[in-house]
């Protein structure tokens, strides 16, 4: 991608308004001095002493860090908290990030807030070490008055957007944002505005989600179409662009080390590979980091390769950032594209 055309994108950003629908959590991180371990005098066991504790948005919110640190114009996070100690938490670090319009997310006294609590080994001059995570999730179904609250608010800021993300991030069905009833909210703001952009992620599938742009990976491809085409990446494409057509909307599929594939209902099917690695990696957020780019570069007019070059190089970005769930701003993107055009 040429410089200017990397400008012309990007200048849009500032312009941009984009909700962030679905499963916040807290990511939480205990970071442990083993240098100064101890054996516990009741139980014999082993005592880490965690010297510092620091909390981050996870799961959609995570992609809501990634709008942040690309400079997007006004974010709308469309979900809840719990009203714990978590959820101040969580509310706390949404209020410090700048271009939050808060006014659509939730405190609710009938959920707990999603945690994440990643205990890490801070050895001296080693990349860290995550031990056993510690989650705290809800494991009944959203109370339907919550979700008609939810629903009213999707509703109200379909109509000021630029773009919607969505993000279902729970392991079990209907027990946290992205329930049923708001899959059908999304399918009526799809009738009223069919050339709004919707980009869903679902941990669960996608099979149940209305015609939006889809982003999911190799495994949730296979798991919504039925195919088996092992790791083949010219089948992937064609699976892809089968997808595509049927559901009228762009798919995209990543491949982990191998890449992302791009499809388009007219037929037009792109790959492109991963960058190489420059070190040591940790993959977490990068998923998120793709979602992020290619939702804010489709919005900004970006062609579909272009779309993939930015999401590729955001990605690579967050992978070398270890000990954290990473987020990659606009000249971190600009400079790896730009070594990778000199190569």
């Amino acid at each position: 991608m040429e410089a200017s055309r990397f400008q012309a994108i990007t200048d849009r950003y500032r312009e941009l308004s984009i909700a962030v629908l679905g499963d916040f959590c807290l990511d939480r991180y205990l970071e442990i001095d083993p240098t100064r371990q101890e054996t516990s005098l009741e139980t014999g066991l082993p005592v880490y002493n965690v010297v510092n504790v620091r909390a981050q948005p996870g799961g959609a919110g995570t992609i809501l860090n990634n709008l942040v640190a690309l400079g997007i114009g006004t974010i709308y996070p469309v979900g809840f908290a719990g009203q714990d100690g978590e959820g101040f938490e969580l509310m706390e670090a949404l209020k410090r990030q700048p271009g939050l319009e808060m006014s659509h997310f939730l405190q609710t006294s009938e959920r707990r807030t999603f945690t994440y609590c990643k205990p890490m080994l801070m050895w001296p001059e080693k990349p860290p070490v995550e031990l056993n995570r510690l989650d705290s999730k809800n494991w009944k179904p959203t109370p339907e008055p919550l979700q008609r609250l939810l629903r009213g608010h999707l509703l109200e800021v379909a109509q000021d957007v630029t773009a919607i993300i969505v993000l279902d991030q729970v392991d079990v069905p209907e027990s946290g944002v992205v329930t049923q009833l708001l899959r059908e909210t999304l399918a009526e703001i799809i009738a009223r505005n069919p050339g709004l952009l919707i980009l869903a992620d679902s941990r669960q599938g996608l099979r149940d989600f209305p015609s939006v742009t889809f982003k999911m990976n190799g495994a949730e491809l296979k798991a919504l179409t039925g195919d088996t085409y092992g790791t083949s990446v010219e089948k992937i494409k064609k699976v892809a662009a089968r997808l595509a057509s049927e559901r009228d909307r762009d798919i995209f599929v990543t491949l982990a080390e191998k890449g992302i594939v791009g499809a388009t209902p007219k037929g037009e099917v792109d790959y492109l590979p991963a960058l190489p690695l420059r070190g040591p990696i940790d993959i977490v957020g990068a998923g998120d980091s793709v979602t992020a780019n290619l939702t804010t570069t489709l919005a900004s007019k970006a062609t579909i390769p272009e779309a993939l070059e930015m999401a590729m190089a955001a990605a690579s970005v967050v992978i070398h950032k270890l000990g954290t769930t990473g987020t990659a701003n606009v000249p971190e993107i600009a400079a790896l594209i730009r070594a990778k055009n000199e190569k």
